[in-house]
C-alpha cells in the first residue's frame, strides 16, 4: 500500500477512539470561537470601510447611482471571507499543534511503532519557531497569491497549494520530534518530502468540505504523525 493512503487509513482508524474524537473537537471550536471574536470586533469597521469606499471613490460612486451598490459590498462579503477563511485554519492547526499532537505522537508511537528509538532531536523552542515561520510563509504566499485568484482556476487551485505547504510544514516537525535526531529529520523529510506534500493536499481538500472539515486538522495530525514515523522507520531500516 502507497504510505500515503496507508497513513490515511491508519488515521481515520484512530480517529474512532474515545480520546482522539473528544481532540477533534477543540480546534474547531477554537477556531470558531476566533471567528466570532473577529466577526464581532472588525464587522463594523469593515462596514465602514466599504461605506466611505462607495461615497469617496469616483467610479463606486457611479455604480452606485446605478443601483449597484449592493453588490459592491456582496463583494467585501467575500473579500472578507477571503482574508479571513486562512486566519481559521491558522488557528485550527496551531491549536491542533498545541493540543493534540502531545496525545497523538506517543499514541501512535507506542502502538504503532514500539521499536522505533526516540533520539528527541525536536525541541519546544524548535516547534515554536517552526510554528512561527510557517505562519509567516503561509501569510506571504497568501497574499503574493491574491492577484491570481482572478483567474478563476487560481481561486480553486491556490488555497489548497498552499495550505497544503502549511499542513506538511507545520506537522512534521512535531511528528518527528520526538522520536528522530535533528539530522535524521532533515534526512526523512528530504527524502519523503513528494509524499508529505501529497498528503498534505488531499488534507487540505478536507478543509472546504461541510462536516469533513470539522474533523481535518485532527485527521491531518494522526496522518501525518502516521506518515512521518512510517518514513522514519523506513529510513533506519
Amino acid at each position: 500500500m502507497h504510505p500515503v493512503i496507508a497513513a490515511l487509513a491508519a488515521a481515520a482508524r484512530d480517529l474512532r477512539e474515545p480520546r482522539v474524537l473528544a481532540l477533534a473537537l477543540v480546534p474547531p471550536l477554537v477556531a470558531i470561537a476566533v471567528w466570532i471574536a473577529l466577526a464581532w470586533a472588525f464587522a463594523d469597521d469593515w462596514a465602514r470601510w466599504v461605506a466611505e469606499a462607495i461615497a469617496t471613490t469616483p467610479w463606486l460612486t457611479w455604480l452606485s447611482r446605478w443601483g449597484l451598490a449592493s453588490v459592491l459590498i456582496w463583494a467585501s462579503g467575500i473579500a472578507a471571507f477571503v482574508m479571513l477563511a486562512p486566519v481559521l485554519l491558522v488557528v485550527a492547526v496551531l491549536a491542533t499543534e498545541l493540543i493534540a499532537m502531545p496525545v497523538i505522537v506517543p499514541l501512535v508511537g507506542d502502538r504503532d511503532y514500539p521499536r522505533l528509538e526516540r533520539r528527541r532531536g525536536g525541541t519546544l523552542a524548535g516547534s515554536a519557531w517552526n510554528a512561527v515561520t510557517s505562519v509567516i510563509l503561509f501569510a506571504a504566499l497568501w497574499l503574493l497569491s491574491l492577484p491570481l485568484w482572478l483567474t478563476g482556476i487560481g481561486a480553486l487551485a491556490l488555497p489548497a497549494l498552499i495550505s497544503a505547504h502549511f499542513n506538511q510544514r507545520v506537522f512534521r516537525y512535531d511528528a518527528l520530534a520526538e522520536h528522530a535526531s535533528a539530522a535524521e529529520y532533515h534526512a526523512v523529510v528530504r527524502a519523503a518530502g513528494g509524499r508529505l506534500y501529497t498528503l498534505g493536499l488531499v488534507l487540505a481538500a478536507l478543509y472546504y468540505v461541510p462536516i469533513a472539515n470539522f474533523f481535518a486538522p485532527i485527521l491531518t495530525a494522526l496522518a501525518f504523525t502516521h506518515l512521518c514515523l512510517g518514513e522514519l522507520a523506513r529510513f533506519r531500516r
